[in-house]
């Protein structure tokens, strides 16, 4: 039984990423509307009173980057890492999950709060360094699966090392996206983030 739900997992159809995504985020927002009692109006979360207060604070981007560089990779070398085990592709879609639905709650929070407004600070929020997030984590999880599919599946025999090369290389790729994101962050995100509060 357990060699025959493995078989389905790789030699199935590839993880549908969009509309597990669309799914996920429509859930986010869904939950954020449900909960906005508990999860917006008792908390606190993007009032008033946080946003104004970020519009005097200064960045120190040397321990910004440092903490995101470390968060990011740490996030990434472990769905990496857990990519070769039995569940890997069930990670890989839970990743997705988890992705979809923080962002639609992350954007249903700040349209409760702000309207048409929260949607402008969303995207001010998340620019630049989403331009190398989205693109890397979608090339990282589709490397992951392929992994995952190498090594559970009938293909990992007909890989010669110039393959496997390739999929470091890739990798490598990936990873510099992700610290090229974290860059533009720590550094560029916040004088973009903090310009757009002082007239939001």
């Amino acid at each position: 039984m357990r060699l025959h739900v493995g078989k389905s997992l790789f030699q199935g159809a590839r993880l549908p990423v969009l509309p597990v995504f669309c799914v996920s985020l429509l859930a986010g927002i869904l939950v954020m509307n449900i909960g906005k009692s508990i999860l917006l109006e008792n908390t606190g979360l993007f009032d008033e009173g946080t946003l104004y207060a970020m519009k005097y604070m200064t960045v120190d981007g040397d321990a910004l980057f440092s903490y995101v560089l470390r968060e990011r990779f740490v996030r990434l070398l472990w769905l990496v890492l857990l990519s070769t085990t039995y569940l890997g592709f069930v990670l890989c879609a839970g990743t997705v999950i988890w992705y979809g639905v923080s962002a639609g709650m992350f954007l249903a929070a700040l349209v409760l709060r702000y309207g048409i407004k929260g949607i402008f600070l969303a995207a001010v929020a998340l620019f630049p360094h989403y331009l190398l997030y989205v693109p890397a984590v979608l090339a990282l999880i589709a490397w992951c699966e392929t992994l995952y599919r190498g090594i559970y599946g009938r293909t990992v025999r007909e890989e010669g090392r110039g393959a496997w090369i390739k999929k470091a290389a890739l990798l490598a790729g990936i990873f510099a996206a992700v610290a090229g994101g974290c860059l533009l962050e720590a550094y560029v995100n916040p004088a973009v983030l903090l310009g757009y509060l002082k007239v939001f």
